[in-house]
């Protein structure tokens, strides 16, 4: 009796990669919901006040300098060699680039580009946002502070978002936006959270970052992701133009590609010689287009093969030679003529 072999984890978990892949018309694209619109606004309302905190240097100051005198890095300092390493997960070089693969396969399997384009319209939202609030309020970090109590602000730092904490939240955070199903979408959700908030707590740990930085950051993320689904319709017309294009090139390469049509055979004529017009006739091919005469012709008249004098190329020593005959016969003395 023949029996089946039971399927392993492994085996499970190849088979669903061997599978079909999902078409792009049946992957749920978020939308623009009013749980999202009202999330958005909240969302912007803390930044304004964590901003409005910093500016008039209220108690949100009065905590970032105290955090700053506390130097966690030398409370806790048998942690500092982890935090070194894990900082790295908001640096935006390394995560870009491995969130890029793994959204790079999703794009192969499923034959689309909305999770490539949807990295890249998050990231060129991060960039602009955060960098144009950074170097707009010019806030200084705890290291090059210049006055005790101070706000830092418009003195020409870069500090205030987080740009590490708002990285993290937007890079990691995309993922959960990706993900095909609700559960996966839960779970990625407050991995990112988790992860942020924790690369955004190791700047304050190392003392490169206040306190309000993070929260900023934090909140400037979150602003990012919940934008996202308003840059659908231009990443779907995106994808829709790429795709295209590349139909166009592929269509142009294969016309160039195509072999050229064999060339006409050759016609052949026939042409006199003066030397044997009695007897014989010379068969010469020429092509059939022949539109001006051969570039081996001088221009100016020219006369036939047998009326030319023998001539021998310049320096040669071997004097002219007359006309042979084929071996075994003797030349016969032609006729003089006028006589």
């Amino acid at each position: 009796m023949r029996t089946e072999r039971k399927l392993t984890r492994l085996d499970r978990v190849f088979a669903r990669l061997d599978r079909e892949p999902e078409r792009p018309a049946h992957i749920d694209v978020p939308r623009m919901s009013r749980h999202r619109v009202v999330l958005f606004a909240s969302t912007l309302a803390f930044y304004l006040a964590i901003v409005w905190a910093v500016v008039i240097t209220s108690w949100l100051v009065r905590l970032d300098w105290q955090v700053m005198f506390f130097r966690p890095y030398q409370q806790w300092s048998e942690i500092h060699a982890f935090v070194d390493y894990y900082v790295v997960l908001g640096q935006r070089g390394p995560t870009a680039v491995m969130v890029a693969a793994w959204l790079g396969w999703r794009s192969w399997r499923q034959h689309t580009l909305r999770p490539l384009l949807a990295l890249g319209a998050a990231l060129l939202l991060l960039n602009v946002t955060v960098g144009a609030a950074k170097y707009g309020m010019g806030r200084l970090g705890p290291h090059y502070a210049t006055e005790i109590g101070s706000n830092e602000m418009w003195l020409g730092g870069d500090i205030f978002p987080s740009g590490h904490t708002a990285n993290a939240v937007v890079t990691w955070g995309i993922l959960a936006y990706l993900a095909s199903t609700p559960r996966a979408r839960r779970w990625l959700s407050a991995l990112s959270a988790v992860t942020s908030l924790g690369v955004g707590m190791s700047t304050v740990y190392l003392g490169t970052h206040w306190l309000s930085d993070v929260l900023l950051g934090w909140a400037a993320g979150l602003l990012i992701l919940l934008a996202l689904p308003w840059c659908e319709p231009l990443i779907a017309r995106a994808e829709t133009w790429i795709l295209a294009l590349r139909d166009r090139l592929l269509t142009r390469r294969g016309r160039t590609a195509r072999p050229a049509a064999p060339a006409a055979a050759p016609v052949v004529l026939v042409k006199s010689c003066p030397a044997d017009r009695d007897d014989a006739t010379a068969r010469e091919p020429v092509s059939a287009a022949r539109s001006r005469p051969p570039a081996y012709l001088a221009p100016g008249p020219h006369s036939t093969r047998a009326e030319r004098t023998p001539v021998t190329p310049a320096g040669s020593r071997r004097p002219a030679q007359p006309e042979r005959s084929p071996r075994g016969t003797s030349p016969t003395a032609r006729p003089l003529s006028g006589g």
